[in-house]
């Protein structure tokens, strides 16, 4: 697989940088503390929506958006409802009564910062953020593309998506799954997501259904590329880096990519996965390269 370059390399740091400063400035703009006793739920909502994480999905909304031509304030609008819905499923996946995880993205759960109860209604409160955001006239002035994202992110984010991936996960700590239904998870807890990211980037574009086949193509191969490389990480990666535990699933009993493949086949089936990630953008010009560098990038990360 052809690695990301010095030059590729940088630029990718410096897009990721820039949409994470884009992201935390509209977050903080969209969720001012209020001055009254609903004041707490605001701020565990800050708490978690602002200053971390590596912020992929935003920046694959973005580049999509871009490659389009799309104004950078309505993608970036779109990314951060992408990214609210990510945030709450993150909320609620460190609850006790789901993965009971004490830390992310090195600091305390929302749960542990506040309260259980706390960090229930600010994933609630988020999820609703998103759909606010996607429904706004300030997004897209065209109703129909409005209607289109918050399609595309609602089905992505139910039982056809991340809350089913979810649900097959919890069942994954009595059953044991083949390696189909392990992809299948993954396809939807992880996969899904991210292809909603792509998908909103090329509505936002008025690119027709017809013409987002690569790219649903691309974010298939990368969202799957994505979870083994993440499996790879929770097996042999470094959680001060990480700034969350590791090695749970195996604690748990949890079939994973790496435990059906092997450590080392599982590293090259995602990077097989992220070069036909790639090769699904063969009709597009150096206008697809941060998507191309994105990619790359999946395989390559150590946190």
């Amino acid at each position: 697989m052809a690695a990301l370059d010095a030059t590729n390399e940088a630029w990718l740091a410096e897009s990721l940088r820039l949409i994470a400063g884009e992201v935390d400035s509209l977050f903080d703009s969209l969720m001012p503390i209020p001055d009254d006793k609903h004041a707490r739920l605001v701020e565990a909502m800050r708490y978690a929506a602002i200053g971390g994480g590596k912020r992929i999905r935003p920046l694959l909304l973005a580049a999509t958006a871009e490659m389009h031509g799309v104004d950078r304030n309505a993608s970036l609008r779109a990314a951060c409802a992408v990214e609210a819905i990510h945030v709450y499923s993150l909320i609620h996946d460190d609850l006790p009564c789901m993965d009971n995880d004490d830390w992310r993205h090195g600091k305390q759960t929302v749960h542990k910062a506040f309260d259980d109860a706390t960090a229930v209604l600010a994933g609630d409160s988020l999820h609703a953020l998103a759909f606010s955001i996607l429904s706004d006239p300030q997004t897209s002035g065209d109703p129909f593309v409005r209607s289109e994202l918050v399609h595309a992110l609602a089905m992505a984010s139910g039982s056809n998506g991340m809350a089913g991936g979810q649900m097959i996960d919890m069942l994954a700590e009595t059953e044991a799954f083949d390696l189909h239904t392990i992809t299948r998870l993954q396809q939807l807890k992880t996969g899904a997501l991210l292809g909603a990211a792509v998908e909103m980037g090329a509505i936002l574009g008025h690119v027709p259904p017809e013409g987002r086949m690569h790219l649903r193509a691309y974010a298939r191969d990368l969202g799957l590329a994505f979870q083994i490389a993440d499996d790879v990480l929770d097996y042999e990666g470094d959680e001060e880096k990480a700034g969350k535990a590791l090695r749970k699933d195996a604690g748990q009993g949890k079939q994973t990519f790496v435990s059906l493949l092997g450590v080392e086949r599982a590293r090259e089936q995602a990077e097989i996965l992220v070069e036909q990630a790639v090769g699904h953008l063969v009709a597009h010009g150096e206008e697809a390269d941060l998507l191309r560098s994105l990619a790359r990038y999946i395989v390559e990360r150590d946190h």
